[in-house]
């Protein structure tokens, strides 16, 4: 603990991560960090640099699949108020990291602000969804297309504001992840309340009918192949229902896999690997995890 002495934010050692993944599945971090501000973050990477520890960030954990042994580094969480910021600017939100998609879109309502609707029902932070791109495939819409810069922090410690036409954003992937997310603005327009929530209630009940939330899980597993859908390969493989220890394909949604008690991360992976196996085969498509995997 002494390493990280003059920190300002929460500082813990030895925290299950399993209290911070959907999956509730991970091991220990040896560090886990809830900087107070920017400043604190940047010392906090400073000591990092120095003692060669390395660093990772989560949000809401709901795409990170964590391994059981831990992680032997510094867990970094940016769920300060500082980091939690919300604010308008004419048309636009400017929305810190730390915020919850679910509290953006009930501001985003309450301003009169429209363009935000489709992120509806994805449990993620807004500096998580920006690093992944979160969207609806179907509808070809996502967060990148909306922004109108990010503001982050390099693992040096230096802070930059990046313009749109300086990210790349792509299906479920983006530039941003290699640096820590501070804020976003966020390009908007004028919309009636009345029919924003419509909206972002149409999206949740969407969500609800088609994806399998009955138990801990980290949403779709596999990025859809261009052209086609991971479900719906895996389902057709006959893999609907098929178990690994504690860790099963969801008989609703076949790119869901539930944790359905004790689920292992070993678990998890073996099942990862029956299905890319069996695709593979059958279709000669090799899917690409969509998940984050932190391997101890």
């Amino acid at each position: 603990m002494n390493l990280l002495k003059g920190l300002k934010g929460r500082v813990r050692r030895d925290l299950p991560l399993k209290r911070y993944t959907t999956f509730k599945i991970g091991g220990r971090a040896r560090f886990f960090v809830e900087p107070k501000d920017q400043d604190d973050l940047k010392i906090l990477l400073g000591l990092a640099k120095k003692y060669r520890i390395p660093v990772a960030v989560i949000g809401a954990g709901s795409n990170i699949l964590a391994g059981d042994r831990g992680i032997k580094g510094i867990v970094v969480k940016l769920s300060s108020p500082y980091f939690n910021k919300l604010s308008v600017k004419g048309n636009c939100i400017e929305a810190g990291s730390g915020v919850w998609i679910g509290r953006l879109l009930s501001f985003s309502r309450k301003c009169g602000l429209s363009g935000l609707e489709f992120l509806a029902g994805i449990p993620a932070t807004v500096g998580g969804a920006l690093a992944m791109n979160a969207g609806i495939t179907k509808e070809r819409r996502s967060i990148g297309n909306i922004v109108k810069s990010v503001t982050v922090m390099d693992k040096k410690g230096n802070r930059k504001v990046l313009k749109r036409k300086s990210i790349k954003f792509s299906y479920r992937n983006s530039s941003l992840s290699k640096y820590i997310i501070l804020s976003a603005l966020l390009n908007l327009k004028k919309g009636d309340r009345a029919r924003i929530g419509d909206e972002i209630r149409g999206h949740l009940k969407y969500r609800s009918l088609t994806q399998d939330l009955s138990g801990p899980c980290a949403g779709c597993v596999f990025k859809n192949p261009a052209g086609d859908s991971a479900g719906r390969l895996i389902d057709l493989c006959g893999l609907k229902g098929k178990r690994s220890g504690g860790a099963g394909v969801s008989l609703k949604h076949a790119n869901f896999i539930l944790n359905l008690g004790g689920a292992s991360f070993t678990d998890v992976i073996r099942l990862m690997d029956i299905i890319k196996r069996k695709v593979k085969n059958r279709f000669k498509i090799e899917l690409v995890p969509e998940i984050t995997i932190w391997r101890s």
